[in-house]
């Protein structure tokens, strides 16, 4: 009995397809086929009923897929603990970043870390920030770099990196423009272009207009500054956008306080797991490279 047979046994199990299980683990169909027999061979039983279209689990099969999988893992766990002492670290790493994202420390630590540790494999996803903590959560993202209402979520461990106040974005000939600084009241009057729901930013927003009982008419989301931006400048809208975003286009359009939009909108590394020694080389490397201002898009 080999690892690799056990390995190609859970990717069979997991997809309920020989074909499938193949592309997973990158050889072909005909080979698992043949590994999987010659393990039933070993074990002295059926472990998948192939008459159906699925393939399925057999009563030895269910049997033996935990054992499996307990096998493999501790198999991983005694490399990655010899690669630990001779501080070699390998493995993977899912990295989460909220969408339209503009903040490029994240990018050179991500730099950093390959360059230190070539033998762990990165993965980046985007999605939105409500998204992306529920992932981190659940075990499917290791380190995600979100927008947030609260210096730590619930469960996770939180490194903030921007902390932000909400402006209003308007051209200069709009009628907000004539005012210092401006209320939620206020903007209430006129229509808003703003991140969508599930955004760090868009939450902030929401949570202060809830404050206060107001129901804002949101015109227009976009999920990135640069669409919010170019939709205010055509007068589309008043944009909601925090103090660091609205800098960037102070050449086409005049930023104004919300005064009473009460607690700061937040860009934050979150986490749940240290004992990986990868996570913990990432998140050094993620503190480094977040020892100046970023700009945020969350």
């Amino acid at each position: 009995m080999e690892l690799r047979q056990l390995e190609y046994f859970i990717a069979v199990a997991e997809e309920r397809n020989f074909t499938r299980a193949a592309e997973r683990v990158h050889i072909s169909q005909s080979g698992v086929s043949a590994q999987i027999r010659q393990l039933e061979r070993e074990l002295g039983a059926e472990l998948f009923d192939r008459s159906a279209r699925t393939a399925t689990l057999t009563v030895a099969g269910k049997a033996a897929l935990e054992h499996a999988r307990t096998a493999v893992t501790a198999a991983g766990a005694v490399g990655q603990a010899v690669g630990e002492v001779t501080d070699l670290i390998r493995g993977s790493l899912t990295i989460g970043m909220v969408v339209g994202c503009t903040v490029t420390p994240l990018f050179d630590a991500l730099a950093a870390f390959h360059r230190a540790h070539p033998g762990v494999e990165l993965s980046l996803l985007e999605d939105n920030s409500d998204k992306l903590v529920d992932g981190v959560r659940d075990g499917t993202i290791d380190l995600a770099l979100v927008g947030t209402a609260v210096d730590t979520p619930a469960g996770l461990e939180a490194m903030t990196i921007v902390r932000d106040h909400l402006v209003a974005v308007v051209p200069p000939d709009h009628p907000l423009a004539a005012t210092p600084r401006v209320r939620l009241a206020e903007l209430a009057e006129h229509p808003l272009i703003c991140m969508p729901p599930g955004t760090g930013l868009r939450t902030v927003f929401d949570l202060a207009c809830a404050a206060r009982e107001l129901r804002p008419r949101i015109g227009l989301q976009a999920g990135a500054a640069d669409a919010i931006a170019d939709l205010a400048v055509r007068g589309l809208g008043v944009a909601v956008l925090s103090e660091s975003m609205a800098a960037a286009y102070t050449d086409r359009l005049v930023t104004r306080p919300i005064e009473d939009a009460g607690i700061p909108a937040l860009l934050a590394l979150v986490w749940k797991n240290t004992s990986s020694p990868a996570i913990r080389e990432l998140l050094r490397h993620s503190r480094r490279a977040f020892t100046g201002e970023g700009r945020m898009n969350a």
